[in-house]
This record gives C-alpha cells, structure tokens and sequence, in this order.
C-alpha cells in the first residue's frame, strides 16, 4: 500500500506512534474526509473488495463507500501503520430489536492496551475509538455507546439505550464479506439499491446529498434543499465531498436490478 498517498487523502502525516491518541486521529479526519456512499450501486459499478479495487476508488478517485469498503481499507492501513487492527462481522439490529444476519456489516478491532472498536463505514455512528471491555457508557459527539455481553462471546453495541449490532469477536477477513456485499448492491430488497447517499460528518453536525436533496444537520437543526439541476448536483458533490464525478447515479428504481428476494437486514443511514 502507498501509505503516504492515504495519508495524504486524510491530509495527514505519518503518526509518530501507533496509539491510541494516533488511532483518534485517523478515524476522525477519515469520518471527515471519506464519505459513506453508495454511488457505485446506482453508477453501475461493481463492488471489489480487493485491496488494490478499493485503494484505487478511495485514495485515487477520491471516492467514498459502504461498510466493507471502507472498513476494510481503512483496516489495512491501520495495519500498514503498525496497529494491530482485524475486520470482524456483525449483525444490525432490526427495529423490532432482534439481530439481522451475520456479516451484514463489518467493523474494526484494534488491539492497544485493551480492544477498541472502530468503525469508520456505518453512517452515523461514533466518531472515536470505542472501549470494548468498559462497562460504563462512552459519551461521544454520536450519542452515548455501550457495551452489553451477548450470547457466544458476541458483543451488543447501543447507542442511546437502542442495539445497534452485534459484534463478533473472531476476526474475519475481506474475502468473508463478498457475499453479503454482492446482496446488498444487486438485490431490489437491500437498502442499498432503494436508497441514494452520500454522507459525511461536519464540525458542526452532518451533510447528506441524496439524489438531488441537499440536506444539512447544523447543531441539532436540519436544513434540507432540493437542487434545481443536474449541474447543481454535480457542483455538490464537488463542494462538500471532493468528488469530481464523470456522471451522477441513476435515481433509485431508474436502473434494472435482481428478481427480489427477502430482506435480512435493516435500514441504516
């Protein structure tokens, strides 16, 4: 891995150390820098979860991605960086409270003086390490996290009292993911293919472009505007997310997909 052009994309410099004040950091600014989108779905576009693929979409096209896009990339780098960092799977919680399907999301373990979970692919969600082990809430600028024993080992992860996943705690590797990733950009079921997003957190909250609705969370205020033109669509995407892009996705429901097939999983921003 070209560590120093992934860097360069977070606009940071090497850590001096492979800690947790270093590990802060880097999640942050790749929060900042790295959209959570599923443009590829309505672009066409398959989902490659090979390093190569995905350096090449985040790091030299400047794009973002889903869970196992960017927590599998991000995971690598970590590791390149010295952090003893593994994927490993989860299942979402539906609204109802009970788990979805296993390896429906994938985040990150990395192992300092205790385990930290890290996750930089899920949308909304915390913006720092989370201590695995701690038995308290965790505040952060998301919500309040904590951490509940689940049956085999497994860990609950809430926020705000509600089960967002289960988290496994054997690691898995990029390959395991493939399945679910095909069926969450092909299946006219998943959220993923009747959804449009492009998502990062802001300083102040969050900006989201959904198709051609431009909406910003300013401390705890949303602001939604619909876009008049294609051109204006595109000059967003460019502002606040750095993506210079060739053509904009079809909308949902404008582009041919699989027979349907149950839904296993949940909607997520």
């Amino acid at each position: 891995m070209d560590v120093d052009a992934y860097l360069a994309r977070l606009d940071l410099a090497l850590p001096v150390a492979a800690d947790l004040a270093a590990l802060r950091v880097l999640q942050a600014r790749h929060l900042e820098r790295v959209p959570f989108e599923n443009l590829s779905v309505h672009l066409g576009e398959p989902i490659e979860l090979t390093q190569d693929a995905l350096f090449d979409k985040i790091v030299r096209r400047r794009r973002g991605g889903f869970c196992y896009e960017l927590n599998g990339l991000f995971a690598a780098l970590l590791r390149e960086l010295g952090f003893a960092a593994t994927l490993h799977g989860t299942q979402v919680f539906h609204a109802d409270g009970t788990p979805g399907v296993p390896l429906d999301h994938a985040a990150i373990i990395v192992q300092l003086d205790e385990p930290w979970l890290v996750d930089v692919g899920f949308g909304s969600f915390s913006q720092a390490p989370l201590a695995l082990s701690a038995v308290a809430p965790q505040p952060d600028a998301e919500g309040e996290f904590l951490m509940l024993d689940a049956p085999h080992g497994d860990i609950d992860v809430l926020r705000d009292g509600k089960p967002v996943y289960r988290l496994e705690r054997r690691p898995r590797t990029l390959p395991d993911f493939v399945p679910m990733a095909w069926w969450h950009s092909t299946s006219p079921a998943s959220h993923f293919t009747r959804t449009l997003t492009c998502s990062r957190p802001t300083s102040q909250g969050r900006v989201t472009l959904s198709g051609d609705r431009l909406i910003e969370t300013v401390d705890g205020v949303r602001h939604e505007v619909l876009l008049p033109s294609e051109s204006a669509v595109r000059l967003a995407y460019r502002v606040y997310f750095g993506m210079s892009l060739p053509r904009l996705p079809l909308q949902p429901g404008d582009h041919p997909l699989t027979t349907p097939v149950p839904d296993p999983t949940m909607n997520r921003t």
